[in-house]
């Protein structure tokens, strides 16, 4: 087995702390189930916690820097009167090996149950698992915990954790993604299209159907980012209007103001009104008051409940340049026929 120190790809002055999270990131990378394509990987995952086995233990690491253990754990040949001359070390179909500090064998192993360990009882009265239950073998076994969600089943004694198959290899979700468009208050009456460029980098065409309101949002399902399980989220297009030098929109309807000449509010007669698909004729009444509202019908926008009207609001404009003829009557009439349109008012 390689040098624990470069499993873990940590200097050999690490702290601890830089050991634990050098056997986090390898753990979340080498994991079997999140290479399920990688024959090797269940030994290079084995490898991985049998390196974090002794430098996560400060005795085994102490250990090992001493010459005391070699980098699978066991006791190196230290002479006849050493004591504790090392076990055979040939377990069958392990991936990795070990002594514990009781001296009981360990093998590890990844197989259908996941990661296993298991061992022959040593001395003290501790079992498979090396250091027994509250020992080494558990503080692994916490790591992986917390690093998967709390989703590892840890067997007796901490002898193995064990993974479901979603914790490691299990699919990220989708996503949408937005976009915007802006169109104009002819397009809405009409429905229209645009190119949009989605966050994807994918350019798509965006059919916009009529009457759409300012600021609602089109779904196009499949459009937006791909989870690994093989679904593909929706891409959510903001359409604005943008604003009308002429109208403005009040629902399906349509609102414009409409000047007209003094003798025409006076006489009454017909004027030309434009609407978003050309210009109608509206009657204007005799003696109608600048403010009063005219209704043009089915002149507004497409909705469900069918087209909506535009209203024309009067207002009457003196002409640019003064007359003194007008000035005159405007005299006379003041003199002889005076009213109060604010008379109404506190």
């Amino acid at each position: 087995m390689r040098d624990p120190y470069e499993v873990l790809g940590v200097q050999k002055n690490a702290n601890p702390a830089a050991i634990k999270t050098a056997f986090r990131r390898l753990a979340k990378k080498l994991h079997p189930d999140a290479n399920k394509q990688d024959k090797k990987a269940a030994t290079k995952f084995a490898e991985l916690n049998a390196a974090y086995e002794i430098l996560g233990d400060q005795d085994k690491r102490k250990a090992f820097d001493r010459g005391e253990i070699d980098a699978e754990g066991k006791p190196r040949f230290q002479g006849f009167g050493a004591g504790g001359g090392g076990r055979p070390g040939g377990g069958a179909g392990g991936f990795g090996q070990g002594f514990g500090q009781d001296g009981g064998f360990e093998s590890f192993t990844w197989g259908p149950d996941g990661f296993q360990r298991s061992g022959t009882p040593g001395g003290g009265g501790r079992g498979a698992g090396g250091r027994g239950a509250g020992g080494f073998r558990g503080g692994i076994d916490d790591i992986l915990k917390d690093m998967f969600g709390g989703a590892a089943r840890t067997g007796g004694a901490g002898q193995r954790a064990q993974f479901e198959p979603e914790d490691f290899g299990s699919a990220t979700p989708s996503r949408d993604v937005t976009g915007a468009v802006t169109i104009t208050l002819p397009e809405v009456a009409s429905g229209t299209s645009r190119r949009v460029h989605l966050p994807t980098g994918k350019e798509i065409e965006v059919k916009i159907p009529a009457g759409l309101a300012d600021g609602q949002t089109i779904r196009l399902k499949g459009q937006g980012m791909p989870g690994s399980g093989g679904a593909v989220g929706d891409a959510l297009i903001t359409v604005s209007v943008a604003p009308h030098p002429t109208f403005t929109r009040d629902g399906a309807n349509l609102r414009l103001e409409l000047p007209i000449t003094l003798y025409e509010a006076v006489l009454g007669g017909k004027v030309r009104v434009p609407t978003l698909d050309g210009a109608v004729e509206l009657a204007i009444p005799p003696g109608t008051s600048s403010g009063r509202t005219l209704r043009v019908r089915g002149k507004g926008l497409p909705s469900k409940e069918g087209a909506g009207d535009l209203y024309a609001t009067v207002r009457i404009v003196l002409p640019e340049r003064s007359d003194a003829e007008l000035e005159d009557l405007m005299r006379k009439w003041r003199d002889g026929q005076p009213y109060d349109p604010r008379r109404d008012m506190s």
